[in-house]
């Protein structure tokens, strides 16, 4: 079953970096809009980051602005979340998706029972920032 696929998580350091993963094989990434959520224990899934397609634009919420960046390379099938000065509440399991569209049009900031994958949610990755 095609499915996303997220990797790159780990124990990090407050103030360390890490970059996650976000593959799909068989399933071409360049056309959609990628997102980035987040759960961490006992709260609901949240938005993170997404990046559009075709050099649209990328957005973030704002508790993650000037911390983390959003990529993607499309010869890879490939998008890349990087992290950088961890917080410990950045901990959480983080997962990658699609709703279909090409574009990110502030999707992140609604609520997760809105948005319509049109992948199985993947297994997501693990991020903990402790010390």
């Amino acid at each position: 079953q095609v499915q996303f696929v997220e990797s790159g998580g780990g124990l990090v350091q407050p103030g360390g970096s890490l970059r996650l993963a976000c593959e799909a094989p068989g399933f071409t990434l360049d056309y959609y809009a990628i997102s980035w959520f987040r759960q961490a224990p006992g709260k609901e899934r949240e938005g993170v980051s997404c990046i559009s397609a075709f050099d649209g634009p990328i957005e973030y919420v704002d508790s993650v602005k000037g911390r983390f960046t959003l990529s993607r390379d499309n010869a890879k099938n490939m998008v890349y979340l990087q992290m950088n000065s961890l917080k410990p509440e950045d901990t959480a399991v983080y997962y990658c998706a699609a709703d279909g569209e090409s574009s990110c049009r502030g999707k992140i900031t609604l609520p997760v029972q809105w948005f319509t994958t049109v992948l199985p949610w993947g297994q997501g990755t693990q991020v903990t920032v402790s010390s």
